[in-house]
């Protein structure tokens, strides 16, 4: 199985939480059909992605990232890449290696959300995860990041856009 199998497979199963995601879910399947390269970066038209919101072992937190290229804060995430064997794979992978915490694990049940937006390179198509953090976890700032900060959950609208507080509070209802 291919990454872009998996991918088809995750959006085809994933039971979206209302409609505006419903409609995501589809509009990425339908990108996926019309886009042989839309896993990958070099899709000019848009490019599926792979994220994953970092929550502390007290799942009081959450760890986000001041992403060097957008100057904003927000969850571990980025490309796929050829060597990603699902994009459950892949969210954990760009989560490690943005945040420098070894042992994250992914809560079970899939994505938590889909975000749609445009960057400087097109459009992310971006499935999101979330992951918990062993205890002890110490983040270490990447080359991709200006700072990594762990926020408390009524911090986060403060400091980020409302698709990572939309996310956070996706996260803290799958928690519950």
């Amino acid at each position: 199985m291919t990454l872009r199998d998996d991918a088809e497979r995750v959006l085809k199963e994933w039971e979206a939480p209302d409609g505006g995601q419903d409609a995501l879910r589809l509009a990425y399947l339908e990108h996926l059909a019309a886009h042989p390269d839309g896993m990958y970066k070099p899709c000019a038209t848009g490019h599926v992605t792979a994220s994953a919101l970092i929550v502390d072992v007290a799942r009081e937190r959450v760890l986000l990232t001041l992403h060097r290229k957008l100057n904003m804060w927000l969850q571990t995430g980025g490309h796929c890449e050829p060597e990603d064997a699902t994009l459950a794979g892949a969210a954990l992978r760009e989560a490690g290696e943005e945040s420098g915490v070894t042992g994250l694990t992914l809560l079970p049940g899939g994505p938590v959300g889909l975000d749609r937006h445009h960057t400087p390179c097109a459009w992310h198509l971006d499935v999101q995860y979330a992951a918990l953090a062993p205890a002890g976890a110490v983040p270490a700032i990447s080359e991709e990041s200006l700072d990594l900060r762990w926020y408390g959950y009524d911090e986060v609208a403060s400091v980020a856009d409302g698709s990572v507080a939309q996310l956070m509070e996706r996260t803290r209802a799958r928690l519950a």
